[in-house]
């Protein structure tokens, strides 16, 4: 007897590569069922470069949509802001403050906030070399966990009002949220910028445990928390995306 082999299908690339004057650019495939037309974007906050195309779309023709915008890619690449790592001797902004990485010792201990030798701040840490970055990332993290919690408490507090729970992540596509369910979260990334920007955001995602919605009775509510709230939202618009390219 005969056994019929079925022939599976190999799975389609998640990524295909457009050259341009030499140099290769990873392209992330995504396909949307809503999506009507190829797309092409690059993430200011991560420098992703993403080709959205419909169920349907073949991927030659995919491909070949990214290659006639091979020029167009490497111009908006070429204006992402340059990646900041977490190494010693890197500067950080830490509450606005421009802050100079320190490897202070080899012997493990706390990361602190301080000033240096010659009286700049610094974001001083002891650790082994290789563990460096991680170390400021979790600094840095638990430093905007206390600030948000503090600031969180005090408009909840003021607009008679107490959130289920509040969590800090590394979020890309907003800077903080409200569920329906009173939970709040927020990227620890506000911790770089102004204390007035972070304290904004605290009282923006408060605001919506009361209204649900970006009506005009929500922003009387924020107006009442966080008056003049208008700098710091627009200091976000301007700069927000450059805190992503640190770490």
């Amino acid at each position: 007897m005969r056994v019929a082999l079925l022939r599976r299908s190999a799975p389609e690339p998640t990524h295909v590569t457009v050259i341009h004057a030499g140099i290769c650019y990873p392209v992330t495939v995504r396909r949307r069922a809503a999506a009507r037309r190829i797309t092409l974007r690059v993430s200011s906050a991560t420098g992703e470069i993403v080709l959205t195309l419909p169920e349907r779309t073949d991927l030659a023709a995919a491909q070949r949509f990214a290659d006639s915008h091979g020029a167009w890619i490497a111009a908006r690449v070429a204006k992402l802001p340059e990646r900041v790592a977490f190494v010693p001797g890197a500067m950080v902004p830490l509450r606005g403050v421009p802050h100079r990485i320190l490897h202070w010792s080899i012997t493990s201990g706390a990361t602190i906030a301080t000033t240096g030798p010659d009286g700049t701040p610094v974001i001083a840490v002891s650790c082994g070399l290789p563990h460096v970055a991680r170390r400021v990332r979790d600094f840095l993290e638990a430093e905007a966990r206390r600030d948000l919690t503090a600031a969180v408490a005090r408009h909840a507090g003021a607009l008679g009002r107490t959130p289920k729970r509040l969590t800090v992540r590394d979020t890309r596509s907003r800077w903080g949220s409200c569920s329906a369910a009173g939970h709040l979260n927020f990227s620890w990334r506000l911790i770089m910028a102004p204390p007035t920007v972070l304290d904004y955001l605290a009282a923006h995602e408060v605001a919506h445990l009361a209204e649900m919605n970006h009506s005009d009775r929500f922003w009387r509510v924020v107006e009442t928390l966080s008056p003049g709230y208008d700098e710091p939202e627009a200091w976000l618009k301007r700069h927000g995306t450059e805190l992503h390219r640190y770490g």
